[in-house]
């Protein structure tokens, strides 16, 4: 642990960030019924002519690794999800492993030294393999963050994915994880009418094949005393970041209406990337 404070209170990470992020700045953002943003929606610009650095943010279990990965392939940029990146060390059996354990297992915030470390790495590794580009899942979780990121390199868009905290329960509770293949599934079949004018939302299960069926297990971490210590630590850690990248106008805010079949065309709607997949469905 002290090597990882030691290159949290150094700059020494700052470098290599700045040298695996470096690129051209870009900036998306759109209107729809979903989407609140504070800027005018630019021109539609072909992703292929241009390096991708975006930003997922919104509550745990919302949904930010799903379309974050599903942006990541259409758009060939890596998805970078500091959950996954957490997980892998977890598997590990080092002594930052054992900390980890018990952070997650409590239902708090990583620390930023943790992050910066588990991020630095994968960056670099990234380099040498010549990414280009990225989309962040995870990451930034806390204002201090940000004012890291935002100090090495230009981030072109942040997407806060929106969903009420009652569905947001029972989607978290529904997930289930193959105990062989890995695969993540959701048994939750949610449907909640909408309040306040606000529309119904449904979302119908991910169910597993039948090889599946008799593997699925419960993550440790998905109890509800847990999951709601977690939307607490939200609120009070990472909305704030909304509010960063709201003030430097880069904040797109869209509200799921639903599971991806109804969410999906309408998030590329929102980002100016609706024809972009037509585009290259046609090219398939």
């Amino acid at each position: 642990m002290a090597a990882v404070t030691r290159l949290f209170r150094s700059s020494s990470y700052v470098p290599l960030i700045r040298r695996s992020l470096s690129a051209a700045p870009a900036s998306a953002s759109s209107e729809s019924a979903q989407v609140r943003s504070q800027s005018n929606s630019p021109p539609r610009v072909d992703p292929k002519d241009r390096n991708i650095q975006w930003v997922f943010l919104g509550c745990p279990g919302v949904g930010k690794g799903t379309y974050a990965s599903r942006l990541s392939t259409l758009l060939g940029v890596p998805h970078i999800a500091t959950g996954d990146l957490v997980r892998e060390e977890l598997s590990s059996s080092t002594p930052l492993s054992k900390q980890l354990k018990q952070i997650v297992n409590q239902g708090k915030l990583v620390s930023d030294e943790i992050i910066i470390n588990l991020l630095s790495k994968r960056l670099e590794a990234g380099e040498t393999n010549g990414e280009s580009g990225f989309i962040l899942d995870g990451f930034p979780r806390t204002v201090r963050q940000a004012e890291i990121l935002d100090d090495v390199t230009h981030i072109d868009l942040a997407v806060n994915l929106k969903l009420p905290e009652n569905v947001l329960l029972e989607k978290c509770l529904g997930r289930r994880i193959c105990d062989q293949c890995g695969k993540n599934f959701n048994v939750a079949s949610i449907n909640v009418k909408g309040e306040n004018g606000n529309p119904d939302i449904k979302m119908v299960p991910l169910l597993p094949p039948p090889h599946c069926a008799s593997k699925l297990i419960t993550r440790s971490d998905d109890t509800e005393a847990i999951v709601k210590e977690r939307f607490r630590v939200y609120n009070d850690k990472s909305q704030p970041v909304e509010e960063f990248y709201r003030a430097r106008g880069k904040l797109i805010e869209f509200d799921l209406p639903g599971g991806i079949p109804e969410s999906w065309p309408k998030l590329l709607e929102a980002l100016n990337l609706d024809d972009y997949e037509d585009r290259r469905s046609a090219a398939a």
